[in-house]
């Protein structure tokens, strides 16, 4: 559109300014409408917390540990989550396990299903326990890949004079008490 009066040019440029204002408005009560209501606060998270000897997970071929031998390492790195309100006296909360993991030379095939964990504790008491198979896919050219879990849902009580910090949120490998075991000698050096 060519403009050529001054006149012209401040109406158009008023709308523009005005139609950036009611824009900005929209997108506002949008992004409250997705927080917490007046005189209200978001709920107190729990605390995500990895344990050091069930982070790692290494598996090898007959058991032979050596770098030729070796089908899988995997590490987890991070508990992603979230939280809100999920009624009266309840926070409900979302966690997703992130791993690293590295196909070795004895790896059959392009995918390997991890057994993986979720759990929730309460002054280091286990209150909920959540296993499941996490299968992560490598490309036939690729050696590392990152897996993320879907989605656990976690509802969490918090009656009166208790807020979601008094929870922890654990995730790790379902290992067997060997591996658990090589893990925390590999931990100790």
């Amino acid at each position: 559109m060519t403009v050529h009066h001054p006149r012209e040019r401040r109406i158009v440029a008023s709308r523009i300014v005005a139609s950036r204002i009611v824009a900005s408005m929209a997108l506002a009560a949008l992004v409250t409408a997705c927080g917490p209501g007046r005189n209200e606060f978001a709920p107190v998270c729990p605390v995500p917390e990895l344990v050091r000897s069930l982070t790692d997970l290494v598996r090898y071929q007959n058991g032979i540990a050596d770098a030729a031998h070796l089908i899988i390492s995997a590490r987890i790195i991070d508990i992603r989550g979230k939280c809100e309100p999920g009624g009266r006296d309840m926070v409900r909360a979302t966690a997703q396990v992130v791993i690293d993991v590295t196909r070795g030379p004895a790896m059959p095939g392009l995918a390997y299903v991890l057994p993986v964990f979720v759990a929730v504790t309460e002054a280091g008491q286990v209150e909920a326990k959540s296993e499941y198979a996490l299968s992560v896919e490598f490309s036939r050219t690729g050696a590392a890949a990152r897996a993320v879990s879907p989605e656990i849902d976690l509802a969490l009580p918090v009656p009166a004079g208790k807020s979601g910090a008094a929870y922890r949120i654990v995730a790790g490998f379902q290992l067997t008490p060997e591996e658990v075991a090589a893990n925390r000698r590999k931990a100790g050096r």
